[in-house]
C-alpha cells in the first residue's frame, strides 16, 4: 500500500472472506489493499482508526422513490440522499414513478438526471419505467444507461404511471429480453384485487383483507411464466406473501432467470401490531402476519429471496390519513433500514456479514454495480459505512432527514448507529453533519466490464 492516501482501520472490517481485524487502503477512492490490522501506513498517508466500530462496505438501495421533480414535497434528491448517507447508504436507485415527469423516456431521464445533478450527496441511478404504450422508448431508455425497468400489474396509485395487463407484459417483456435488460415488477394480480373485500376505514385487519396474497401470488406466477416463455430477465420487487416462496424455489429450480426482493418492513414490522387508523404502516403489498415473517426470514437465510431494499415511498404528512383505503401507501425507510433490519437480524441469530450481503452485496450484483460497490476488496469504491453494531437508540421523527417526519418506527429502540458514511475515500456524513454532495449519477453504460451479468444464486 504504498501509495495509499488514506488508511482506515478496525477490529472488525467486513469483508468477502469474512470479518477480521484490518487495515484498509484507499487511494483516487478506490480500495487498493485490504491488509493486516497492524500494516505500517505509509509516509504521507492519512489515517482514520474506528476502534471496535465495524467498517461495512456502504449498503446499495436499489428501490427508492425520489419523487424529485414534481413531487418534491414529497422528497426530493437533496433530502433523501442525506437521510440515505445518515443510514449508512452510499448508492441508490431511483425508481421511475411518483416524479413528474416519469423516467419513462429518455427525455424524462435526461430531465431527471438534470434535477439530480448538484443534490446528490451519495451515488444515484436510475431505473425506466414500462408502460402500456412505451415499448418504443425502452431501447433509448436502456440505451440511456438505466439499469432496467419497473412495471406494475395492478393500478400504481398514479395516474402517470398505468399498469400492464397480460398481453402487455408479454410485449414489453418480449422487447426488454430482446436486448438483454432487467423488468422489474410490482406483482399483485388486479382481478383478485377487485375480488377482495374492500371495506375503508380505520382498521388495519380490513386494509389486510383488501390486499390479499393470492394477489401476489397469482401475479409472480403469471410473471414466472413469461420470464421461462421468453428466457427474460425479471424481479419481483417487494415481496410479501410467503405463500408464493414454493413457487419461487421452483423457478429458480428450473432455471428462471429470476430474483426477489423483499423490505425492513416486512421482516420488523407485522400485522398485529399496526394499531387502527396508523397509516404510516400502509404499504402495498401489506405488511403481513407474524408467522409470515418467520417464512420470509427463513428464504433470506437459504436465499430463496435475494436480497433487501426499503422502498422508502414517502409522501407529505396529509397524506397519511387515519383511512387507509384513501392513505398514501408507503413506508419511509432510507435512514433506518440498516439498523431495523439488523436489530431484528441480531436476534434471529444471523451477523452482519449477513446484512452486508442482502443489502450490499446482492443488491450490488442486481444492477450489475459488483465490479465496483457493495464489497470492501480491492478495486471496488471506497464506500463505507462504519457503524456501532450493540449502540441503541430510539427512533425521533423529527431527528429524521427526510423531508417529512412521518415513520412506522417512531418510538421504537432500534441497534446499530451509522457512526459515519464514506464516498469514495471520502467522509460525506459523520455524526449528523454532512459535506457538501459529492455523489455521482451513475449509468448502466459506465459501470466495469464484468458487471451486468444476471444475478446467481449462490450457496
Amino acid at each position: 500500500m504504498s501509495d495509499a492516501e488514506l488508511v482506515l482501520r478496525s477490529t472488525r472490517v467486513v469483508t468477502p472472506e469474512g470479518t477480521r481485524a484490518a487495515s484498509v487502503a484507499v487511494s483516487a477512492g478506490r480500495v487498493t489493499a485490504v491488509l493486516p490490522y497492524d500494516a505500517p501506513v505509509p509516509e504521507g498517508a492519512r489515517r482514520e482508526d474506528f476502534g471496535d466500530d465495524v467498517l461495512l462496505p456502504g449498503l446499495v438501495d436499489t428501490h427508492v422513490h425520489v419523487n424529485d421533480p414534481g413531487r418534491t414535497h414529497w422528497e426530493g434528491f437533496w433530502t433523501a440522499t442525506r437521510a440515505a448517507a445518515a443510514g449508512g447508504i452510499t448508492t441508490l436507485v431511483d425508481m421511475p414513478l411518483n416524479s413528474l415527469p416519469p423516467t419513462t423516456t429518455a427525455e424524462h431521464l435526461r430531465v431527471k438526471r438534470e434535477v439530480a445533478a448538484d443534490k446528490a450527496h451519495i451515488d444515484v441511478g436510475f431505473w425506466g419505467g414500462a408502460l402500456p404504450d412505451n415499448v418504443k422508448d425502452l431501447r433509448p431508455l436502456h440505451d440511456a444507461g438505466v439499469f432496467g425497468f419497473k412495471a406494475f400489474l395492478s393500478p400504481s396509485g398514479v395516474d402517470e404511471f398505468p399498469h400492464l395487463g397480460r398481453a402487455e407484459l408479454a410485449r414489453s417483456l418480449a422487447e426488454i429480453a430482446g436486448f438483454g435488460g432487467l423488468l422489474i415488477v410490482h406483482a399483485e394480480d388486479p382481478d383478485h384485487l377487485n375480488a377482495a373485500p374492500q371495506h375503508g376505514g380505520s382498521k388495519y385487519a380490513d386494509f389486510l383483507a383488501s390486499r390479499p396474497r393470492d394477489a401476489e401470488d397469482t401475479a409472480i406466477t403469471a410473471l414466472i411464466a413469461e420470464a421461462a416463455r421468453l428466457h427474460a430477465r425479471v424481479h419481483v420487487l417487494h415481496l410479501s406473501s410467503a405463500d408464493a416462496l414454493p413457487l419461487i424455489r421452483a423457478a429458480k429450480a428450473d432455471g428462471v432467470r429470476l430474483t426477489v426482493e423483499t423490505c425492513p418492513h416486512y421482516l420488523t414490522l407485522t400485522a398485529e401490531e399496526v394499531p387502527d387508523g396508523a397509516s404510516e404502516f400502509k404499504c402495498c403489498p401489506p405488511i403481513r402476519e407474524a408467522a409470515n415473517q418467520d417464512l420470509l426470514w427463513q428464504a433470506l437465510a437459504d436465499g430463496t429471496i435475494d436480497c433487501v431494499v426499503t422502498d422508502h415511498s414517502p409522501s407529505t404528512a396529509d397524506l397519511k390519513t387515519a383511512d387507509f383505503a384513501t392513505a398514501w401507501g408507503g413506508i419511509s425507510g432510507l435512514q433506518l433500514s440498516l439498523s431495523a433490519v439488523w436489530t431484528a437480524a441480531r436476534a434471529r441469530g444471523h451477523g452482519l456479514e449477513d446484512v452486508v450481503r442482502w443489502m450490499s452485496a446482492r443488491t450490488a450484483e442486481l444492477v450489475g454495480l459488483d465490479g465496483r460497490k457493495g464489497a470492501i476488496a480491492p478495486g471496488h469504491d471506497a464506500d463505507f459505512a462504519v457503524l456501532a453494531p450493540d449502540a441503541a437508540f430510539t427512533v425521533d421523527p423529527a431527528a429524521l432527514h427526510h423531508r417529512n417526519p412521518v415513520t412506522a418506527y417512531a418510538g421504537r429502540t432500534l441497534y446499530g448507529v451509522v457512526r459515519s458514511t464514506w464516498l469514495r475515500g471520502e467522509r460525506v456524513y459523520a455524526d449528523g453533519e454532512f459535506t457538501a454532495p459529492r455523489g455521482e449519477l451513475l449509468t448502466r453504460t459506465t459501470v466495469p466490464p464484468r458487471s451486468g451479468r444476471p444475478l446467481e444464486r449462490k450457496t
